[in-house]
């Protein structure tokens, strides 16, 4: 399988520190996987939009995939 380059948004960076470390790391953990497989169980294509989210507790992965790269654009609390 094709791995894909990650790469993360400034805005997002700032959303990922406010994220508590127990939940981040889990998160870093999903992100880190979207490099083998952009589409995992789980994932949504959003409607109407080029991104997807998938989610991890009570937060939500955003990103986009642009050729062999991932972009993360949030992590952010569905409270």
């Amino acid at each position: 399988m094709a791995s894909y380059r990650i790469s993360i948004k400034t805005s997002a960076v700032g959303e990922l520190e406010g994220i508590p470390d127990s939940n981040r790391s889990r998160i870093i953990y999903l992100i880190q996987g979207l490099a083998e497989d952009p589409r995992p169980a789980g994932c949504e294509k959003l409607s109407g939009h080029d991104k997807y989210r998938l989610r991890q507790g009570r937060y939500s992965i955003l990103y986009r995939i642009n050729g062999d790269e991932v972009i993360l654009t949030g992590a952010v609390s569905r409270h």
